[in-house]
């Protein structure tokens, strides 16, 4: 008789299926980290740096604001100080209640390179800053169209050199970052700046991958005729926001542009606007309200990235309870083995962006932060999608 005790056959199964399906999910999940979003990070330090650039094309900065004045007085200066040749800058006042208009006028005083107008204050709620935006891109002298927001400012005074080289070179849309500066008293500020750097991560990589989807209009630069040729943000009427995101989302579905990406220091933008946990929220659930309309495959791709994600949580957790059951302490070891090289992985890719966009370091927040991101963006979709019913 035997002394040895055989697992049954089922057991043998269950292990085997756990294991497969976690050694899956682990190589999807690198895969993503090394060629998705460690892409910015790689595309950057492979860049040919050209201190030699000479700008010869005018400039256009464009920003729509409402009730802004604060950030007006505090952030145009920077713009209109910008080591760049040719340049205008073109506030649209959309019916401010503030001190805006009184601003406007005391900064034109100083720098005649600003020009404002303005939306009256009974226009369409929805369609008020798609209105804004498109009596700026009318008024512009430039072909080369750069946008920010009153609430924005540039990191460096090479920012619009940054953001529209790319354009001189022939590319029809650059896409910039845009950081955010939260208060270290803010609720969850370690997942905010966590959350804002991974978006980054998505649209730019998939735009120097060469399938770009989006771009955010804190940080954005497009020519003037593909505006016009896409007859405005007809396409994008009647939906709240979208003048950025949504916007580029159906150009780049039907045009076969040229989509490049500004990632350098120099061409980054900044913004202190998320004071509190509600701002963010604000902010987030508009975002995430104008992805419902997306088009294109990014939106599967992103999906199916997060699916992965939970099988490889889930399927580790099954694996490991299996392994133990069955005393199977080699499985046990290459499923810990695989674990912490994916956790190393992340921490690696995430932290060398950040360093590059200046979002600070991630550690043993880490894990927390994976899994509930896609939880926090469902919970503030629905809440996005209340507002909108109330607004209706």
């Amino acid at each position: 008789m035997s002394l040895i005790n055989y697992p049954d056959s089922t057991s043998e199964y269950a292990l085997w299926g756990c294991c497969a399906l976690f050694v899956l999910s682990f190589l999807i999940q690198i895969l993503y980290y090394l060629f998705i979003y460690g892409k910015p990070y790689s595309y950057e330090k492979k860049r040919n740096k050209n201190n030699n650039y000479q700008p010869t094309a005018g400039v256009s900065v464009i920003i729509a604001s409402k009730n802004e004045s604060e950030n007006l007085l505090k952030y145009l200066p920077v713009i209109l100080e910008q080591d760049y040749p040719d340049f205008e800058v073109i506030v649209v006042n959309m019916g401010s209640t503030d001190e805006t208009d009184v601003v406007l006028k005391g900064l034109n005083q100083k720098y005649p390179n600003l020009y404002h107008t303005y939306v009256p204050a009974e226009a369409d709620d929805i369609n008020e800053k798609k209105l804004a935006l498109t009596l700026a891109v009318k008024a512009a002298r430039h072909d080369v169209l750069l946008f920010t927001e009153a609430y924005c400012y540039p990191v460096s005074p090479r920012w619009i050199r940054s953001m529209t080289e790319p354009v001189e070179k022939g590319a029809d849309v650059v896409l910039g970052f845009c950081r955010l500066e939260v208060a270290r008293k803010t609720p969850f500020r370690k997942f905010i700046l966590y959350d804002n750097l991974v978006h980054g991560l998505k649209y730019l990589s998939m735009a120097i991958w060469g399938k770009p989807f989006m771009g955010l209009g804190r940080n954005l630069a497009y020519k003037k005729n593909l505006f016009f040729e896409s007859k405005g943000f007809s396409s994008v009427l009647n939906i709240d926001g979208g003048e950025d995101d949504l916007f580029l989302n159906r150009v780049m579905k039907k045009q076969k542009l040229k989509v490049s990406v500004a990632i350098s220091p120099e061409s980054m933008a900044s913004t202190d606007i998320v004071s509190n946990f509600r701002i963010w929220r604000a902010l987030k659930s508009k975002y995430l309200h104008t992805k419902g309309y997306y088009s294109g495959i990014s939106t599967v791709f992103f999906r199916f990235e997060s699916m992965s994600k939970y099988l490889f949580y889930l399927s580790f957790i099954a694996s490991v309870t299996q392994c133990i059951i069955m005393k199977d302490y080699l499985f046990l070891g290459i499923s810990g083995f695989l674990f912490i090289l994916r956790y190393i992985t992340q921490l690696n890719v995430l932290n060398k962006s950040g360093k590059l966009f200046g979002v600070g370091q991630i550690w043993f927040s880490l894990l927390f932060f994976d899994v509930f991101q896609p939880f926090n963006n469902l919970k503030f979709r629905k809440y996005a999608q209340r507002r909108m019913k109330i607004r209706r």
